[in-house]
């Protein structure tokens, strides 16, 4: 097999012209020695003649066309200041760069002993859309795993992981913590009335009207068909009674309208206050138990269970 002569200088280097990575050299004192058109275009001088322009000249011709690097700062010396507190600090230096027109490039730098700074350039734009399209379908689905879909609050396991958390929290200060369980009364004769459709209408009703009734910093979930519960940490007897009694109440008075007909839902409300030393499910039973006593007594009534 017979190998074609060519200069081995010339065919790298009409490869690096044409190639879509830009490759840059830079002498010891900082002047551009030699750049192709990829890394001119950076630098918005593709079309100019920057030979033995310093690094500092591209990035200002670049910063006064509004192009270039984006330099998130009111001071462009500022900035070049701190770029040449880190630039040849290091025989070889890898970071992410985003442009001023929404690109993303990759600067590797590697230095030579004699001073001589090779810059490649390589464009990451695609995968750094994949990987923000990745991390909101992330974050996207672990919202979704975590909220009821219906209400919109936090599901079971989500509430169950927030009021653990908030109880190893709560334990260095020793704070009093109130759950409450919250049942709606007779739900089953309002499916039966309104069918499943709405029945969930109504389920919405009530979780909108539990976020109004309680404070901005309690857990709210839906932990059942038509059960949901309520975790206040740092409260007081007296103040988990006044949420306690505003959200039956307002329950009780706000209607709700399904295909003409207005209504209202009422609900019963178990209520434990307890020490910080404990855990979920002994807080929870303690409140269950007061639900079922608030639903043998007749209903539409908070019943308390305190430490």
């Amino acid at each position: 097999m017979k190998v074609a002569k060519c200069n081995f200088n010339e065919l790298i280097e009409r490869f690096i012209e044409v190639s879509k990575d830009g490759y840059g050299i830079f002498c010891p004192d900082d002047k551009l020695l030699y750049a192709n058109y990829a890394f001119l275009d950076i630098f918005c001088v593709a079309n100019e003649s920057p030979e033995f322009w310093s690094f500092e000249e591209l990035v200002r011709h670049a910063y006064t066309q509004r192009r270039g690097i984006n330099i998130e700062t009111d001071s462009i010396d500022e900035w070049l200041l701190y770029v040449d507190g880190v630039r040849r600090q290091r025989p070889f230096r890898l970071f992410e760069v985003d442009m001023v027109d929404g690109r993303w490039m990759l600067f590797s730098e590697q230095l030579l002993p004699s001073g001589e700074l090779l810059v490649q350039t390589k464009d990451l734009t695609r995968q750094k859309v994949t990987e923000t399209t990745l991390e909101k379908s992330v974050h996207r689905l672990n919202k979704l795993a975590l909220t009821d879909e219906l209400t919109q609050l936090a599901n079971r396991r989500a509430f169950v992981t927030s009021v653990e958390s908030e109880l190893a929290r709560c334990q260095r200060n020793n704070n009093l913590i109130t759950m409450m369980v919250i049942d709606l009364d007779f739900f089953k004769k309002i499916n039966d009335t309104y069918g499943h459709l709405g029945g969930d209408k109504v389920l919405v009703h009530a979780a909108n009207l539990l976020k109004v009734a309680t404070r901005q910093y309690d857990i709210v979930g839906r932990i059942g068909r038509e059960e949901f519960a309520v975790f206040m940490s740092s409260s007081e007897p007296d103040i988990a009674k006044n949420v306690a009694e505003r959200i039956c109440s307002i329950l009780a008075n706000t209607p709700f309208e399904i295909d003409g007909d207005k209504s209202t839902v009422t609900a019963s409300i178990g209520v434990a206050t307890m020490s910080c030393n404990t855990s979920f499910e002994e807080l929870y039973d303690k409140s269950d138990n007061a639900l079922y006593k608030a639903k043998k007594s007749g209903r539409n009534q908070v019943v308390y269970n305190e430490l």
